[in-house]
């Protein structure tokens, strides 16, 4: 499944990744706090919100733009858009947004906490797209990178890049019939939820992007002596494999049926040629194609595309990455061992 289907993004288009859309917001932070006045403050603090918004939950400008007060519940970490659903969708946001949302709304105890908490974020679109563009030219991108459709765009490209799963994407982005597959139907709408809300706090907590990971049902526990063989059901209907200690096994509280998630990190990754015959030991084995490769002195970085869209990222010795051959476009095989994987319980 090419999951870049669930949202239209043509040949020539360049979004943001995920350092220029942090720049983006570093840039909207520091023009949000170099504004004296009230009423400056206030306006520009409302355009950051804005900004937030669409970068972390991929909404519409005019869904954000047609929030209430009631609509945004930081203490719950919820908001509900609303774009012609009966009782709209409910989107979780994690605990690091909520916070950043609390500090640029009205406040309860301010005077424009009365009207505004109705309509804060009735404002002209068109004055909002002028603003956006004029971030993204002080950062030195093309205004129209920067502006409200494409940052949803890159929202969604992120999301898909770092394994989310498609059902949970497209729910996320307000699709109304995300394309499920049969492996999909397994997982619930609130299992879709909660996988959004379980990415969303580890990429807030994250302070490195070396991590690869995976969500998934525990399909099976096979316990031994000491250790526990456990089999993780992915959305795509893969399964990753981990071996964890039984004690491990035990505080995580895992059970048949348990959503979970599996991270491991770039360094544990073998990459391989699919030329070659897959004849491995490896508990974990997944084909994709070359997308990027980042080439040091010492180290090589490279990101391998799977056929449902998402992507792993290994991190091999140059000497060695050279001596397989690879370059951008091609197949390759990833392989990680059961004992690498690392298991979070949701």
């Amino acid at each position: 499944m090419d999951q870049s289907r669930i949202i239209t993004l043509p040949p020539d288009s360049d979004v943001l990744n995920t350092g220029q859309l942090a720049e983006l917001e570093q840039s909207y932070q520091n023009w949000a706090a170099q504004v004296r006045g009230e009423k400056s403050q206030a306006a520009r603090r409302r355009i950051l919100a804005i900004f937030l918004l669409i970068r972390y939950t991929g909404a519409k400008l005019s869904e954000v733009l047609s929030l209430t007060g009631e609509d945004i519940d930081a203490a719950c970490q919820s908001i509900r858009f609303h774009s012609g659903e009966s009782n709209g969708r409910e989107v979780r946001i994690s605990e690091e947004l909520a916070h950043r949302l609390r500090e640029v709304l009205p406040s309860s105890g301010s005077e424009e906490k009365g009207a505004a908490a109705i309509k804060y974020f009735a404002v002209d679109p068109g004055f909002i797209r002028r603003k956006f563009y004029e971030r993204a030219t002080a950062c030195g991108f093309d205004k129209k990178r920067g502006g409200p459709e494409m940052i949803r765009r890159a929202r969604a490209v992120e999301l898909m890049r770092g394994n989310l799963p498609l059902p949970a994407v497209q729910r996320l982005l307000g699709h109304s019939s995300p394309n499920l597959t049969t492996a999909y139907l397994s997982f619930s709408d609130e299992d879709m939820r909660e996988a959004t809300r379980l990415y969303m706090e580890r990429e807030s907590a994250r302070l490195t992007s070396a991590r690869n990971s995976f969500f998934g049902k525990v399909r099976a526990l096979r316990e031994g002596e000491v250790q526990t063989l456990v089999e993780l059901a992915t959305p795509d209907g893969e399964s990753i494999f981990a071996i964890i200690t039984r004690a491990s096994a035990e505080r995580l509280g895992l059970r048949l049926g348990m959503l979970a998630t599996a991270e491991v990190k770039a360094p544990w990754l073998i990459l391989e040629s699919c030329d070659r015959p897959g004849h491995s030991s490896a508990d974990n084995q997944r084909e994709g194609v070359i997308v990027r490769i980042e080439a040091g002195r010492v180290n090589t970085e490279c990101a391998v595309r799977l056929a449902d869209g998402a992507e792993l990222c290994a991190v091999l010795s140059t000497p060695g990455f050279l001596r397989l051959g690879l370059k951008e476009g091609d197949p390759a095989r990833i392989l990680f061992s059961a004992n690498a994987v690392i298991l979070q319980s949701a």
